[in-house]
């Protein structure tokens, strides 16, 4: 495998729900297009004549090192794309040097992926019954997980036509392992279901505060896509922001990730950004990284190497991103990722 792209035809593997739900968006599925298409969309002017002979990948989110700028996104559901899902890529990236933020709906427990090792931040959405978010946030802390992100595109579900279709729910035997201690039995299959009736829609800004309090981990926000959220989002002392749609499986027709972030990091310029959406090579990070973000997000590519070899796939990813990278890097003219400045950004195609 020479690209991220040549793995997607590994979902083909999987049934039609699992790869139906790895796949889609929302509605006409027009943002989850347009996340990848808005790469295309920048030209790189590279430098010349400077000497690359010698280069550093490394950078530093939240106070880790990583061995390159790409972390893994929270994802639902791994264990659909192979059998050891969160553990698998968890590991996967912990040997590539990166950070991985497990989801609220992992198929292993927060605990169970801890004991893998590695970097690793928690994703959380806050539940009607607030004691249960607390409770993820304590058993997170105990766990030595680094961060807390918080994912705030997501009042209600959006509407994902291929899921209704196909009335997805998880096969018997696989769990939504992280609630499993808070739900009565059989009330863990659906997603639809859980967030119409688990997931709170009245969730604002003041009550940050309340989360704040729960603990000391650095906080970071995931869905902003506009700058007087991102402003809103700083005045509060988030640690971070992450630039996000959600991978256009929420508001269709929302700007792609990276035609919002310029502005985000215009607004916020003292508050650390990450982009998440549609990164599927080398030159994206560079891109990214160009309009501000400290490092990407990436998600679907690492279910495409789950699917096709389960870690070993999931690192095939990983040592892509960082060949794509590093050659990047080098043709545009830079040493280190120090040196990646908006100066490298040509003319956007319409």
């Amino acid at each position: 495998m020479l690209s991220l792209r040549e793995f997607e035809a590994a979902l083909a593997r999987l049934p039609r729900p699992a790869r139906d739900y790895f796949r889609a968006g929302a509605d006409d599925e027009l943002t989850l297009a347009d996340n990848p298409r808005a790469f295309e969309r920048i030209k790189l002017l590279p430098r010349v004549l400077v000497d690359v002979s010698t280069r550093d990948l490394r950078c530093n989110v939240g106070g880790h090192e990583l061995g390159l700028p790409v972390l893994v996104a929270p994802m639902a559901y791994q264990r659909l794309a192979h059998p050891k899902g969160e553990l698998a890529l968890a590991r996967a990236a912990a040997a590539a040097g990166s950070l991985y933020v497990a989801s609220t709906l992992s198929t292993f427990t927060l605990e169970e992926i801890a004991g893998v090792g590695g970097l690793r931040w928690f994703q959380v959405y806050v539940h009607k019954d607030r004691e249960v978010t607390a409770s993820l946030i304590r058993r997170a802390e105990a766990a030595g997980y680094s961060a807390i992100v918080l994912t705030v595109d997501v009042p209600v579900l959006g509407c994902r036509p291929n899921d209704l279709r196909n009335n997805f729910a998880l096969p018997g035997g696989m769990t939504m392992a992280n609630l499993a201690p808070y739900m009565a039995r059989g009330q863990n299959a659906t997603l639809a279901a859980f967030f119409a009736s688990r997931h709170d829609a009245s969730l604002c800004w003041d009550d940050l505060k309340w989360l704040r309090g729960l603990t000391g981990l650095p906080l970071w926000l995931k869905g902003i896509l506009r700058p007087d959220d991102a402003r809103r989002a700083a005045r509060r002392g988030v640690e971070g922001i992450i630039v996000s749609n959600h991978g256009g499986r929420q508001l269709d027709t929302a700007p792609a990730a990276l035609d919002a972030l310029g502005a985000v990091a215009a607004a916020v310029k003292d508050t650390p950004l990450l982009l998440d959406g549609g990164v599927r090579r080398g030159t994206d990070i560079v891109k990214a990284m160009a309009l501000g973000a400290q490092a990407v997000l990436v998600g679907r590519p690492f279910l495409w190497g789950l699917a096709r070899a389960g870690e070993a796939g999931a690192a095939r990813v990983f040592e892509i991103l960082r060949e794509e990278f590093d050659r990047a890097l080098a043709l545009c003219g830079c040493r280190s990722v120090n040196e990646i400045r908006a100066d490298l950004l040509g003319r956007r195609a319409p």
